[in-house]
């Protein structure tokens, strides 16, 4: 086309784009050129949508606290790239596997497209819609959705609590498979009936100058275990309003009680740990496991009834069996008091325990391996753990600096719904007996109840007939 040596003044004088192109060798086709289509590049689009590196903790952070709009966000985004781009995006489901699996990851997406000029398909709508998208869309937007779960964010019921301390340490309040609440309230506990509304004093401890610290009932709701300032535990027959055992051994005050059958666990100050038969005279005392190096404030007996787990104020979470008299597991990853546990009754051998101030993080833990799992920093004092009867979502309660209610969905640890009303710490926490509803109470001295879980049971839950725990034979 150009002459040598004109060519080579030519180059002299261009830009070093321009050197390459006059520097390409000439071919007979023009098949063997490699020309960008530029014709359906939107440039401002396309650079919009690169990944940027320091926006995707962010954006993930973002989802778990508003996970109820996550799915409403994504439909939004697929009409856009339908309409504004041409994606012919039909079902919601589909973008929501791709993007599980990765398949829309921008890590790799150019600025320009290398193709072949081709005519785009927009979809065209029929000449007689009346609607202003495209066939695409809509049926994007008839495309099958999961009807999301709504919390109420106000409590269905409030009761007024008296004297119901503020201490992070204390259990005062159970909710029994009978649907009666107790609440230790100073020295008396006061029973409640969800039923009938009834109020009734069963003990009153200020003759003995003692306070109710726990409170816990028994697996069939007919005996309620009530801890006491002194140091001794005594059994209460709800039914006779008769105390039918007294059983002593702690040297401090117990604020942590769990029931196994007729068994009895008590964790108190003085370190100490001890399970005893409820049906034996009161001076025989089955075993001492000791291990805590301070308070022992959280007790829970697995689904199972096969191991007990401990937390203490030395922010060590021990897991006992029923044999041995030291822990068979030590885990020591917190950073402050361990009062939150709570045992899943959907996955075997999956704990969860929640730290104090001084860690914040809920951390779950593989008792099966003896390996840590996941941990979510919930950003304050995590004072109770609850794991839903039907479904695999727990609540948390909170205390400094934020006082309030967290609905998790595991594993993906996304947030449900977060409640507040509380104007102190959250510290206690109870589930009642069907399963839909919990009571929580605080050191502003009220009991709210609210709707967190769904009564239905989830479709996704493995219902193995060799799971020999879930079958009454």
């Amino acid at each position: 086309m150009f002459s040598p040596e004109y060519k080579k003044r030519l180059l002299k004088h261009c830009s070093p784009t321009a050197r390459r192109l006059f520097a390409a060798p000439e071919s007979s086709s023009p098949s063997d050129r490699f020309i960008p289509c530029r014709a359906n590049n939107n440039w401002e689009t396309n650079y919009s949508t690169l990944t940027k590196s320091n926006e995707n903790s962010s954006q993930s952070k973002k989802q778990r606290e508003c996970g109820e709009s996550a799915r409403d966000s994504l439909a939004y985004s697929c009409l856009l790239k339908n309409e504004l781009l041409g994606a012919s995006i039909e079902d919601i489901k589909n973008v929501s596997d791709e993007n599980k699996m990765g398949y829309l990851s921008n890590s790799n997406r150019g600025l320009f497209k290398f193709q072949q000029p081709s005519r785009q398909d927009f979809n065209d709508p029929c000449p007689y819609s009346l609607s202003p998208v495209t066939l695409k869309s809509q049926k994007l937007l008839r495309s099958p959705r999961k009807a999301t779960r709504k919390i109420s964010r106000i409590p269905f019921k409030v009761l007024d609590a008296p004297e119901l301390q503020d201490d992070f340490y204390l259990n005062l309040v159970d909710w029994s498979a009978q649907n009666v609440l107790a609440v230790g309230l100073g020295s008396c506990v006061y029973l409640w009936s969800a039923c009938t509304s009834q109020v009734t004093r069963l003990c009153d401890l200020s003759s003995d100058g003692n306070t109710v610290t726990s409170v816990s009932w028994s697996e069939r709701g007919h005996q309620l275990a009530v801890g006491t300032h002194h140091g001794y535990v005594t059994v209460w027959d709800v039914q006779a309003s008769k105390q039918v055992n007294k059983l002593n051994g702690h040297s401090a005050r117990v604020g942590a009680l769990a029931w196994n059958s007729d068994i009895l666990s008590s964790g108190s100050r003085d370190r100490l740990i001890m399970q005893r038969d409820t049906r034996t005279p009161p001076q025989t005392c089955d075993r001492r496991l000791e291990g805590h190096r301070q308070e022992v404030c959280g007790l829970k007996w697995s689904p199972d009834n096969q191991y007990l787990a401990s937390g203490g104020n030395d922010n060590r979470l021990y897991v006992w069996n029923q044999h041995a008299v030291t822990p068979v597991q030590s885990y020591t990853e917190h950073m402050a008091a361990v009062k939150a546990i709570a045992w899943s009754p959907h996955h075997h051998g999956l704990l969860v325990s929640g730290g104090g101030t001084a860690d914040r993080c809920i951390r779950f833990w593989n008792t099966l391996t003896g390996q840590p799992m996941q941990c979510v920093d919930t950003g304050s004092q995590v004072c109770n753990l609850a794991w839903s009867k039907h479904s695999s979502e727990l609540v948390s309660t909170h205390g400094y600096s934020q006082n309030q209610i967290l609905v998790w969905k595991y594993p993906s640890l996304t947030q449900v719904a977060k409640l507040t009303g509380h104007s102190y710490r959250v510290l206690y926490l109870a589930l009642s007996p069907d399963g839909e509803a919990i009571v929580t109470g605080a050191g502003d001295e009220t009991l709210r109840f609210w709707n967190v879980f769904s009564k239905a049971r989830s479709q996704k839950e493995n219902k193995s007939v060799l799971n020999l725990y879930a079958n009454i034979r």
